[in-house]
């Protein structure tokens, strides 16, 4: 029973993961990690192995015989997946969204591992790792890089990690040597002060995202001294594709008073089909074996805020367990979609707000250091073949000491107001009122 439930989650994960979000034939995310600031210890030596001479601290986990990621992690991952993407749905519920969960889990978690203190327990209650611990994240996460790169043999997946190091900087080695064992993250040395070190970063990531994603870094600012970079590419049709000859356009209807024409995909066939009182869901695999999905939630009419109201990880298994064979017709539309977003609100509201100011603590890393912004791009497209997509996380940190001043600020007092009088040396409150109009 326990394996069963196991391998449900697992098999949940892959096409949660790489298929609800995606649909014609390459799926790509690229995450950056941009690290700046004064490290301590371990100095960065060598072009391609900043630790060459440092022993493993422990084995790697692609040469265990088995592969087992931590269903603990596994269901981290997918708490931490709903809740930012509700937290950008509360931010941009009026436009199109279109995130990659995993390319900014990947790139967190990479940085988590120079995290210390209550900055690590900020981070940890964000990405929903309270309880987990560092061995068990990192281990997991390079479990789940070796099951995700083989998930159908007629479905390309790959994960590709890489840090770039200032030539002149020195870093922690546990730091340094956790990313190269646990997420095979390439370690490259670069002078930071020659314009074109930012063409060969995005020369990586362009080849590891088969040309998809072609920048993620626009300039090496004087103070950056690392980047972290994540890319992960897919490829795959659908198992059953739609024929062109059956697209046509139909009516979308935007809102119950507006409505456009809309080129739209149809086909018959036999489905993993799920439908309530709040929606109809589809399961679109891709394939051979159709081990990932591209899964369709249409809200019932006018009950689009409930479903979103709903949508979490906990309704999110209990929904995937109640899919069945079905016969049906599915009329999809095509679409493609450019997105692009500043998640440090999201992330503070998800719990990890110190990590943005000059309190943070990544001292395994280095010295002084804080996030200044996590960026989030995307593009998806699809098709009757499948679907393309991209994604691109880029997290940056700065000296605490750079962390953004506020700016000034203007306070026009021109409507009611609350005031108090209180001594500040005790704290205790001497008068307070609600002036609605003065006299």
């Amino acid at each position: 029973m326990h394996r069963q439930k196991f391998n449900s989650v697992k098999e949940n994960f892959l096409q949660r993961r790489y298929g609800v979000r995606l649909g014609r034939r390459y799926v790509l995310a690229a995450a950056g990690v941009m690290l700046m600031g004064v490290l301590g210890c371990s100095q960065v030596n060598d072009s391609t192995s900043a630790l060459a001479k440092s022993p493993l601290p422990t084995e790697s986990p692609s040469t265990k015989k088995t592969v087992t990621p931590d269903t603990k992690v596994v269901a981290a991952n997918t708490k931490f997946s709903f809740k930012l993407f509700s937290e950008v749905l509360k931010k941009d519920s009026k436009d199109n969204i279109f995130i990659s969960p995993s390319s900014v889990a990947i790139a967190l978690a990479m940085t988590y591992n120079g995290a210390s203190g209550s900055t690590q327990q900020a981070m940890a209650k964000a990405l929903e790792l309270q309880g987990i611990s560092l061995e068990e994240i990192n281990s997991s996460n390079a479990a789940l890089k070796i099951l995700l790169e083989n998930p159908d043999p007629k479905v390309q997946l790959t994960i590709a990690n890489s840090l770039w190091a200032n030539k002149d900087t020195s870093f922690k080695s546990e730091f340094i040597q956790r990313n190269k064992d646990f997420y095979k993250a390439k370690v490259t040395n670069l002078d930071f002060k020659d314009s074109r070190s930012s063409g060969v970063i995005n020369t990586w990531v362009n080849e590891n995202t088969r040309g998809k994603i072609n920048k993620i870094v626009e300039t090496i600012e004087p103070e950056q001294v690392l980047f972290l970079i994540n890319a992960i590419y897919f490829k795959g049709n659908w198992s059953n594709e739609f024929d062109k000859n059956q697209t046509a356009e139909y009516p979308f209807y935007i809102a119950s008073d507006k409505q456009k024409q809309h080129l739209m995909m149809s086909r018959t066939g036999d489905y993993r089909y799920l439908e309530n009182e709040q929606f109809q869901a589809v399961s679109l695999p891709y394939g051979k074996d159709g081990k990932i999905s591209l899964y369709v939630f249409l809200p019932k009419e006018n009950n689009s805020k409930a479903f979103y109201e709903n949508l979490n990880s906990d309704n999110w298994e209990k929904w995937m367990a109640q899919f069945s064979k079905q016969e049906g017709f599915v009329r999809l539309p095509r679409f493609k979609i450019n997105y692009d977003i500043t998640l440090n609100d999201a992330l503070t509201d998800l719990g990890m707000g110190e990590a943005f100011s000059r309190r943070a603590n990544f001292s395994a890393m280095g010295k002084n250091l804080a996030i200044s912004q996590v960026k989030h791009k995307t593009f998806v497209e699809v098709n009757e073949e499948g679907t393309e997509a991209a994604a691109a996380t880029s997290v940056e940190i700065v000296p605490t000491s750079a962390v953004e001043k506020p700016k000034p600020f203007r306070m026009i007092v021109d409507r009611p107001f609350f005031c108090a009088v209180r001594d500040n040396q005790t704290g205790s409150v001497l008068f307070m009122g609600s002036i609605v109009e003065p006299r």
